[in-house]
């Protein structure tokens, strides 16, 4: 282990340890409303780093929903991860198997993005840059469960107001691209559709989320793939 490049590495994620703070208390707070334990909500952000997986899934836990319907949201959610691990894979060619298993767990989307901007990408750099994270998102649910458990009603829901506007603070800057606004917005739209609509309501949440994202991405798809975009 390079010390130099470990510590560069660290010093580059601090910024990406700062936002998976902020966000792993929203996380914290909200599995905790779901009547998770905090030991069980803690342990999830222990073995995931995945935010937008791991919010879907207490979604479909707390709604009491199937092992089947978790798979599926999780393959959804995250198999994002596939395109991004292949491109990293191309600068891991001198790592040893147990040390791709490593870099795999932490490949985010913020680690994923320092990460392929290096020139020669090296396995110390790498390890730094993904402890800080690691720390902050478990730190931060950590956080978020005590806070829930300690905090009166009145705060609690000004938690569950910050998780909604923390959505909107992710999804918003991202909705400056036309073909990104319209998929959320449809993806929106087909939600509510289900959620309010009598005839939808043998639906469980568990599977609107996988009807939601899985109609509005290929429509987006081939809609804006044909008009070149």
């Amino acid at each position: 282990m390079n010390k130099k490049e470990f510590l560069r590495g660290m010093k580059s994620s601090v910024p990406i340890f700062l936002g998976y703070l902020g966000v792993s208390v929203g996380f914290g707070s909200a599995a905790y409303s779901k009547g998770i334990p905090l030991p069980v909500i803690v342990l999830i952000s222990l073995t995931n780093l995945t935010s937008a997986g791991q919010f879907a899934g207490i979604g479909i836990i707390g709604a009491s929903g199937t092992l089947f319907e978790l798979f599926v949201s999780q393959f959804m959610i995250n198999s994002r991860y596939f395109l991004m691990s292949i491109s990293l894979g191309q600068q891991m060619k001198d790592f040893s198997l147990p040390k791709r298993l490593l870099c795999a767990f932490s490949n985010t989307d913020e680690i994923f993005a320092v990460a392929n901007g290096e020139e020669k990408l090296s396995f110390s750099f790498y390890a730094g840059l993904s402890v800080p994270p690691y720390i902050g998102w478990a730190l931060g649910t950590l956080i978020g469960g005590v806070a829930s458990m300690i905090v009166p009603p009145e705060l609690k829901c000004a938690l569950n107001i910050m998780l909604y506007a923390m959505f909107v603070a992710i999804v918003l800057p991202k909705c400056r691209k036309t073909d990104t606004l319209i998929c959320v917005l449809i993806t929106a739209a087909i939600s509510t559709v289900i959620y309010f609509v009598p005839v939808f309501s043998f639906i469980t949440d568990g599977f609107a989320i996988i009807i939601s994202t899985l109609i509005s991405s290929v429509f987006c798809a081939l809609v804006f793939r044909e008009a070149g975009e």
